[in-house]
């Protein structure tokens, strides 16, 4: 079996990062998947290629062993063991029978081998015992991938996530129902198992995520479960008291003022606020902050009731 260069599989050099490894899989396996390929046997052959350098890359210790000993990677310890061997004996010579796996050659034995081990007879020796390194440790069968994972991006309205609800998503072709809990975050992602992509050689499904866009169309500022929202009232309101009527998420209420309010002043509506994230009947509050509005164009009369007041307070 000729020898597979997994760096240049994933256009790498020896020097890359486990993050250069991770970046360049996503990007080849997503461009030769056989999803975007259909019918396309050099597009598959390329993409199990890619998923197989991926495997023993990104695993720190498997690709420790890979530098050192190419495909033989999987057998490092056995050959390391026969080199011991050879060193101590001064040679490597005689009959091997079994022990690297049951079944080379028949139970008990079957292959022999005289004269000395270099390193390309030992690649010889492990690819005739095991078949190569790109098929499955013993097993004669292909290694089986999970198929590629799927990123979807849904927008909503602030006030489609103040309830649970039912949305049909096309991925693919496929129509898929789902919950979307009441409460949802922008920006957040949530996984949906087995709609990705079909798995390779019978591998497990790829997985669905999906990442939510709100877009907040209200004059309600949104922070987690918590609303806020800032209201005007008048000049005389907030220095005698009395009563106005706002607006919150879900409906009017009326709100007391007290006498003397000042600017700025913030009240809490407990429970008023936005549904807490999968949990069911538990809400944030709502904040409201007074804008004190000063009165404008005042008449000669109110001027002199002011500068009357004036003189009062001083």
């Amino acid at each position: 079996m000729d020898f597979i260069d997994y760096y240049k599989v994933l256009e790498l050099d020896k020097s890359a990062s486990q993050a250069d490894i991770k970046k360049a899989y996503r990007k080849l396996a997503r461009k030769y998947h056989p999803d975007l390929n259909p019918n396309d046997k050099t597009a598959q052959a390329r993409f199990q290629q890619i998923n197989e350098a991926h495997e023993v890359l990104n695993d720190p210790e498997k690709r420790k062993k890979y530098d050192q000993y190419g495909k033989d990677w999987q057998h490092a310890e056995q050959y390391e063991q026969a080199r011991q061997q050879q060193q101590q004996e001064g040679g490597f010579a005689g009959s091997y029978s079994g022990g690297f796996g049951e079944g080379f050659g028949g139970p008990g034995g079957g292959y022999t081998y005289s004269g000395n081990f270099d390193d390309d007879t030992f690649s010889d020796f492990f690819e005739q015992m095991f078949g190569g390194g790109a098929r499955s440790r013993g097993t004669g069968r292909s290694p089986q991938y999970k198929g590629q994972d799927f990123n979807a991006e849904l927008q909503l309205n602030l006030k489609d996530v103040y309830t649970s609800q039912k949305h049909t998503l096309t991925v693919n072709g496929k129509n898929i129902r789902l919950t979307i809990p009441a409460g949802v975050e922008n920006g957040q992602t949530i996984k949906i198992k087995g709609h990705g992509g079909p798995g390779i050689q019978g591998g497990p499904k790829g997985d669905l995520y999906i990442t939510f866009k709100i877009i907040n169309n209200t004059p309600f500022k949104r922070e987690k479960e918590n609303l806020y929202k800032t209201v005007d009232v008048d000049f005389y309101t907030a220095l005698l008291g009395g009563e106005i009527t706002i607006d919150t998420f879900t409906g009017k209420v009326k709100l007391n003022i007290k006498p003397e309010t000042q600017p700025g002043t913030q009240v809490k509506l407990k429970g008023k606020g936005f549904p807490k994230y999968k949990k069911e009947g538990q809400f944030g509050d709502l904040y409201i902050t007074y804008n004190v509005i000063m009165p404008k164009k005042l008449t000669n009369r109110e001027k002199e009731l002011f500068k009357e007041l004036q003189k009062l307070r001083s």
